[in-house]
């Protein structure tokens, strides 16, 4: 029971994905060290990635269930810290940096489903209305429709130098005392405070009401399978190697905001031409 209680308060620990995936997949937010992708499990397609303004969109089907695939690209583990709107897929709270997540072995790759209920179990993405998503349903709406994964490095053991017989006996005298400060030291640290999670972003101006009534969340669906287990991490670093972000809507409002491109409207000879359509002789063009 300790080690399940430090587990979601201490960022050394962490949740380690069980769920490897064979053969290739398609990227949509290529990392130094992490590859992410989109995948719709309704369809079993990858979703289709569009770049705008240096951001990565991806277009979602209401309705339809959906995946995060993390590919660890390194020859060392990795944890990765799941935002799905601003919420931690993890343990559901207002999602930072400092938290935790999943941990990844060398060159593995795992999809993650939904939010974690259990050990065993997570609750499915689906694309949804604001309103029906689950950040919406716990009064979080400000940022639904992005996904982040920020990466750690796992921090490596300094090896101890080698001591001397003399060294040895000369530091024995202070061994019990330099235990004891050590030990206060750590009691300190596990009792101290984690950091909070950011505050939540002002609420889109009213202008953009009707937009943002039609956007697209992550709803809190069914219960699915998805077993994973405990593994202890320790961070090289309190802030993250890198951040990946892909941002997701309907297509019809990738379509409005011009993130994707309309397709060019093409020329057809109307079948009946008219011979006196009327009017007078306008110039030509160019």
């Amino acid at each position: 029971m300790r080690k399940l209680a430090a587990l979601f308060a201490s960022p050394l620990a962490a949740l380690f994905a069980v769920v490897p995936l064979a053969g290739c997949m398609s990227i949509a937010d290529a990392g130094v060290l992490v590859d992410v992708s989109v995948i719709d499990r309704s369809t079993g397609q990858q979703l289709e990635v569009h770049r705008h303004r240096g951001q990565l969109y991806v277009a979602g089907t209401p309705g339809n269930r959906y995946a995060v695939v993390m590919r660890n690209k390194s020859a060392g583990r990795l944890l990765t810290v799941l935002s799905v709107d601003g919420v931690n897929a993890l343990n559901g709270q207002t999602a930072a940096t400092s938290q935790s997540g999943y941990v990844l072995s060398a060159w593995q790759a795992a999809e993650i489903a939904g939010w974690r209920k259990s050990m065993d179990d997570v609750a499915a993405f689906y694309f949804t209305s604001v309103a029906d998503s689950y950040a919406g349903r716990t009064d979080r709406p400000q940022n639904v429709g992005v996904i982040g994964v920020a990466v750690y490095r796992e921090a490596v053991p300094v090896p101890e130098p080698a001591v001397t017989m003399h060294q040895r006996q000369r530091g024995a005298g202070n061994e019990a005392g330099a235990a004891g400060a050590a030990a206060e030291r750590r009691a300190a640290a596990s009792d101290a405070p984690q950091p909070a999670a950011k505050a939540a972003a002002p609420a889109h101006d009213e202008a953009r009401s009707e937009l943002a009534d039609s956007r697209l969340g992550t709803g809190h669906g069914e219960r699915i399978s998805a077993p994973t287990q405990y593994t202890a991490f320790r961070r090289a670093s309190d802030t993250p190697s890198e951040v990946l972000t892909i941002r997701y809507d309907s297509r019809a409002n990738l379509l409005a905001q011009g993130i994707i491109p309309r397709p060019p409207q093409r020329w057809t000879p109307d079948p009946t031409p008219n011979p006196f359509p009327g009017g007078f002789t306008p110039d030509p063009r160019g």
